[in-house]
């Protein structure tokens, strides 16, 4: 590992430890894989991490790792447990105040916790705190999402190129995702939405065994996962010639998705990006055809804050990132969803997924 990344784990961990201290917390345990990433760099598939308010920290994994965790984590003292995060509380003397991720932790490992911690650790549930130090990316984090972007995007323009009428959702779907294993991803970040005709009118279709037909719109959306990061996207098509319904619904979507775009600056409302795109799909007579909430930020989770709804507080920041994704969906006709990853900046943001957004016939 190299002195930068030592330096940006252990700069999030200072940061963990000032608002430990803020809310009088002792140490925190970390159980959730995503953060014990974050804060460490551990990528194993069992771990917890103890972080405490005067900087030292310690972690635990079990014996499949034991080399894995020394390539990747050389800063931290390891334990090498399978109960990982038992094994850490034991290590703690009392009395002292330890945060569990509330969020994360069911009540039967809350009752293992509290066998573990015994008579002198008060556990106390913390929650958003971690995420909060997720919200704004540092340039490593940025850079590798533009990498993990341009991968999955290379990968539809290579899928596009060739043949897609006449075969079934789930072969195209495959297909897909096999060009973005053979490109480098680690996987799919998601399972990979390939919707045509009348399942285009599901947002979260899937991908099945309907032929794709003339007629069809088809909405794409999927991502790759690369060294921890994910991406984005979604782009929808029409098979053969498209209608005039069919036209007037992309181009309000369009509309729509690039007011987004326009609007995701720093110091915007949440609530005002989202506002942005839904007031354009409601004027042109589609409002109660817009049936998802407009977008959310991508990072190690490929759904993690800020998101962007009606009802969200809190403003953009440059170092954040935000997709932008309105649709609309008629039932027995099919729906449209344009969606791009966005890095907000000091000025307009960068789209990272990088692709034409014209109406295309394939």
């Amino acid at each position: 590992m190299s002195h930068f990344a030592d330096t940006r784990f252990l700069t999030r961990r200072r940061a963990l430890s000032a608002k430990l201290a803020g809310q009088r917390i002792d140490s925190m345990l970390v159980t959730h894989l995503t953060h014990v990433r974050f804060l460490s760099n551990f990528s194993g598939s069992n771990a917890a991490l103890l972080v405490n308010k005067d900087l030292t920290a310690k972690i635990c994994t079990d014996g499949r790792y034991t080399t894995q965790i020394s390539e990747e984590v050389p800063d931290i003292d390891a334990l090498i447990e399978r109960n990982s995060a038992s094994a850490l509380l034991a290590t703690v003397t009392g009395p002292r105040r330890v945060g569990f991720e509330a969020d994360y932790v069911s009540v039967a490992q809350l009752e293992k916790l509290k066998e573990a911690a015994g008579d002198d650790i008060v556990l106390v549930p913390v929650t958003g705190v971690i995420e909060e130090l997720r919200l704004l990316k540092d340039a490593t984090s940025l850079e590798r999402l533009r990498d993990v972007a341009a991968l999955a995007t290379g990968c539809l323009e290579q899928l596009l190129a060739g043949p897609i009428k006449g075969r079934t959702e789930r072969d195209v779907a495959a297909e897909l995702e096999y060009l973005m294993r053979k490109a480098g991803a680690e996987r799919p970040s998601f399972d990979t939405i390939m919707a045509s005709g009348e399942n285009s009118a599901k947002p979260h279709h899937g991908a099945g065994d309907r032929v794709i037909q003339d007629g069809d719109f088809l909405t794409i959306d999927f991502g790759a996962h690369d060294r921890g990061f994910n991406s984005d996207m979604t782009r929808t098509f029409v098979v053969g010639e498209p209608s005039e319904q069919q036209r007037e619904i992309y181009n309000l979507v369009l509309q729509a998705q690039l007011a987004g775009v326009a609007a995701a600056t720093p110091g915007t409302a949440l609530s005002d990006v989202d506002k942005a795109c839904r007031d354009i799909i409601e004027a042109g007579g589609y409002g109660d055809y817009f049936v998802h909430s407009t977008g959310h930020g991508v990072g190690l989770d490929v759904h993690e804050a800020p998101y962007a709804a009606k009802t969200s507080e809190g403003v953009l920041e440059e170092g954040m990132t935000l997709t932008i994704e309105p649709g609309i969906y008629v039932p027995g006709v099919g729906g449209v969803r344009i969606e791009d990853t966005l890095i907000i900046t000091g000025g307009a943001p960068e789209i990272i997924t990088v692709m034409s957004k014209d109406l295309r016939v394939l």
